[in-house]
């Protein structure tokens, strides 16, 4: 049986409780039996699903909001020092527990898994979770993304797992002691973070550290995971097991086919061949597949029932999720924001197009440090697109850069040879989306901010 709840979280605040690692700790303390409050800027139907676990929701921020009796009051980093609720908590001496710490409380004698990289680490988390939960195993876990199936982030099962998403964007993930832990990639980003890939080396280092006495570090090919691999290849007690295509990987994708919007994966490991279906196309989201399956293979589950149980996998909210169809125009959401990220989407959008259709891409920038530093591979990347609009930068906790703009993309992507179209007012790019697109479109929203809300109304104006 899984865990109680420890004291300080017996009757938690969570300041910022319907950001998507906010409430699935929110949720899972909950389902355990916490008495759970907080509040968050505007209502949701994460609000919503809060509320129905019987969790306190105040809309906006505001000192009265924390009960004196409040056990202690959850933050994440983008929470400000000068929020009311923040700075009650320091006039009543409640003890201030950043996210990862709680969330790191919650695994506390469980078989941990944990799920790192610069991209993917969602998908990953979703696919383990959702094939753990096919075999039987009752899993906890904590996503990223809403799961297509149980439409949810979060759960607390009776199981032996957990399974984690872990954020490397503030360092939080080295709170983190897993059993096992994956990391994909290893690339520069969350540039107001860190300042070189030497700072990211370091904080990966430390992530893996973290890793239990004896435990396993399941690498991606990606050319940054195989060189944390290499820099930690000496540790004691820490087992290195690295996944990819390549002739010298540990677990090795051997056929990788493409079947529409779906493919079909073989995986050697240990001597045997697993096939299985992955419901989302695109090589990377095959190999997040396999190392989904080289983990829980580490963990102790039988991979000749995970590999088929990967299958039950059919996605995660904004990671190419399929909005709807209308006038003959599918649309289709994804979360990509950083270059890499990108081009996976749109090179397996690509794939999945074929000769015959189009692809155009709604591209709402995310963060000005981001567009900053990777501006020009923002733009090259839509090159892969048919055509483009691109949306003004999407701020989320940052304030502006003097000189930063969406048109550092629009240059850049004209410069490679796309079609792009800049658009400001958001309001007006279903209209803007109904003027361009023809029967047989694929149109993709992507972005990491508020740009997934047209998905929706793209749908009703080429319906309508």
């Amino acid at each position: 049986m899984a865990p109680g709840i420890p004291t300080a979280m017996e009757r938690p605040h969570f300041i910022g409780i319907g950001g998507a690692g906010m409430s699935g700790i929110a949720k899972i303390l909950a389902q355990r039996g916490a008495r759970v409050a907080g509040s968050d800027a505007r209502d949701s139907e994460t609000a919503a699903a809060l509320r129905a676990l019987g969790v306190t929701v105040h809309i906006g921020h505001a000192a009265g909001h924390l009960a004196d009796d409040a056990s202690c009051v959850v933050v994440s980093s983008a929470i400000r020092p000068d929020n009311p609720e923040l700075a009650r908590a320091t006039e009543l001496g409640v003890p201030v527990v950043h996210r990862s710490d709680a969330l790191a409380s919650l695994m506390d004698g469980l078989c941990a898994i944990a799920v790192a990289g610069t991209h993917g680490k969602t998908t990953t988390t979703s696919m383990l979770a959702v094939a753990l939960t096919e075999l039987g195993l009752d899993p906890s876990y904590a996503i990223g993304g809403d799961l297509a199936g149980p439409g949810t982030n979060a759960r607390h099962g009776e199981g032996e797992v957990f399974v984690a998403e872990a954020d490397e964007s503030d360092r939080s993930f080295q709170k983190y002691d897993p059993e096992v832990a994956i990391v994909l990639n290893v690339e520069l980003d969350h540039h107001a973070n860190y300042a070189s890939m030497d700072e990211i080396y370091e904080s990966f280092e430390a992530f893996a550290a973290k890793i239990r006495p004896g435990g396993t570090l399941v690498v991606g090919e990606h050319s940054g995971a195989r060189e944390l691999a290499r820099r930690v290849a000496g540790a004691k007690e820490l087992d290195v097991v690295t996944v990819g295509e390549s002739a010298g990987s540990d677990v090795r994708l051997t056929r990788i086919t493409p079947r529409g919007m779906t493919s079909e994966v073989a995986v050697l490991m240990d001597g045997t061949e697993h096939v299985f279906t992955v419901s989302v196309p695109g090589r990377h989201y095959a190999h997040n597949a396999a190392a989904a399956l080289a983990a829980g293979a580490r963990a102790g589950v039988d991979p000749a029932a995970l590999a088929p149980a990967l299958t039950a996998y059919t996605g995660v909210g904004r990671r190419l999720q399929l909005k709807g169809e209308a006038a003959g125009v599918q649309v289709i959401d994804s979360y990509a924001h950083h270059p890499t990220e990108m081009t996976a989407d749109l090179e397996a959008m690509r794939g999945a197009a074929g000769d015959a259709r189009r692809l155009l891409v709604v591209f709402q920038p995310h963060l000005f440090s981001r567009t900053q530093e990777l501006g020009k591979e923002m733009g090259d990347a839509l090159a892969l697109a048919d055509a483009s609009v691109v949306l003004d930068i999407y701020p989320a906790r940052e304030d502006p850069i003097p000189g930063v703009t969406s048109e550092v993309i629009v240059d850049a992507a004209r410069a490679a040879g796309a079609v792009v179209t800049p658009v400001h007012d958001k309001d007006t790019v279903p209209d803007v989306i109904a003027g361009m697109a023809r029967p047989g479109d694929l149109v993709l929203t992507m972005g990491a901010g508020d740009v997934t809300d047209l998905g929706p109304r793209i749908l009703a104006r080429l319906g309508g």
